[in-house]
C-alpha cells in the first residue's frame, strides 16, 4: 500500500511563503494498492485534490472518493479537479448518508454560489450516499464509522489491504463526549476500532493544548489527544493533520520536536509526502 498525501491544513488554504515546507492546500490523501500505477482511491476533497491530478500525469481519474464530512475544507476541490473533470473520467463519490448525495453536495456547488452543480461535472460522476460499516472500495477494505465533529455527519476510515492498514480521522471532536483523561475527550470506541493495530494513523491535530480550551467548540482534536488516542490503539506512525491554518513551518517543527513518545512514530503531515506500507 501507498499513501499521498496531496492536502494538509484544516478550514480554510494556507497560501504564502511561511507555509511552504508543509503546504498550504486542505484535506485530500490517496490511497494505492501495490499494484496500482495511478491512483484509484481518494479520501475527502480539499483544495489539495489538484495537487493529485500531478501524480495522474496527464491521465484520468478513474476511482472513487469517501468524503468524511460535507463542510467546505473537503469539498472545495471537488469542481476544481483536472483529472476528474473531463470526458474520459469515471468518479464514484461517497458521502456519508444524509439525504440524497448530489443535492446534498449542491447545496454549495451550485447558482448562485457556483456556475454548475456536481452532476454537471465532465466525465461519468456518480453520487452514494454511505452508511457506517465495511464494504470494499477500489480493491480495499473500507471501514466507516461515525465520529464525533460539529457541524453535520462526520465519518472516519479505516482502509486495509490485507498487509497494511491505514486510519484516516481528518476532523474530530470526542471533548463533545466529555473531557476524558487528560481534558481532551474520550477515547472512544469508534475512535479505537478504526485505529487498532493501524499502520499509519492520518488524525486532526488542530490545536495545542494551550490553545484548546478556548477553541474547543470549534469541532476539533488537540494535537496530545491525537498522540494519546495512537498510544492506546497500538498505532505505529502517526501523522498530524488538519494544521491550523495560521501555523507557520516553523511552529509545525516546534511542536513535533516536543513531542516524546516512545510508543508511536510522529510526524506532521506535508504535502507531497509518499509512503509505503507496512
Amino acid at each position: 500500500m501507498r499513501v499521498l498525501v496531496c492536502g494538509v491544513r484544516g478550514s480554510t488554504p494556507a497560501p504564502g511563503p511561511e507555509f511552504v515546507r508543509y503546504g498550504g492546500n486542505t484535506s485530500c490523501v490517496a490511497v494505492l494498492a501495490d499494484s496500482d500505477e495511478l491512483p484509484r482511491l481518494v479520501l475527502d476533497a480539499g483544495t489539495g485534490l489538484q495537487r493529485l491530478s500531478r501524480s495522474l500525469d496527464g491521465h484520468p481519474f478513474r476511482g472513487s472518493i469517501l468524503l468524511g464530512h460535507l463542510h467546505w475544507d473537503h469539498t472545495h476541490g471537488l469542481p476544481f479537479f483536472p483529472s476528474g473533470d473531463r470526458p474520459d473520467s469515471r468518479v464514484r463519490v461517497f458521502v456519508p448518508s444524509q439525504g440524497d448525495p448530489e443535492e446534498v453536495l449542491a447545496r454549495a456547488i451550485s447558482p448562485p454560489h457556483f456556475p454548475i452543480r456536481p452532476s454537471q461535472l465532465r466525465g461519468e460522476w456518480t453520487f452514494e450516499s454511505l452508511e457506517p460499516g465495511t464494504r470494499e472500495v477500489e480493491g480495499f477494505s473500507v471501514t466507516a464509522l461515525e465520529i464525533p465533529h460539529k457541524g453535520g455527519r462526520t465519518f472516519g476510515y479505516r482502509v486495509s489491504d490485507g498487509r497494511a492498514t491505514v486510519a484516516y480521522l481528518s476532523d474530530h471532536s470526542p471533548v463533545s463526549l466529555g473531557p476524558g483523561p487528560e481534558g481532551f475527550g474520550e477515547y472512544h470506541e469508534n475512535a479505537m476500532a478504526l485505529l487498532e493495530g493501524a499502520h499509519l494513523l492520518l488524525h486532526d491535530a488542530q490545536h495545542t493544548a494551550a490553545e484548546f480550551r478556548a477553541k474547543a467548540p470549534f469541532g476539533h482534536s488537540a494535537i496530545d489527544y491525537a498522540v494519546g488516542l495512537a498510544e492506546r490503539a497500538g498505532v505505529r506512525r502517526l501523522l498530524l493533520f488538519h494544521h491550523d491554518p495560521p501555523r507557520t513551518d516553523d511552529e509545525l517543527d516546534a511542536i513535533v520536536a516536543g513531542i516524546h513518545s516512545n510508543a508511536v512514530k510522529v510526524e506532521a503531515a506535508a504535502e507531497g509526502m509518499v509512503i509505503d506500507l507496512p
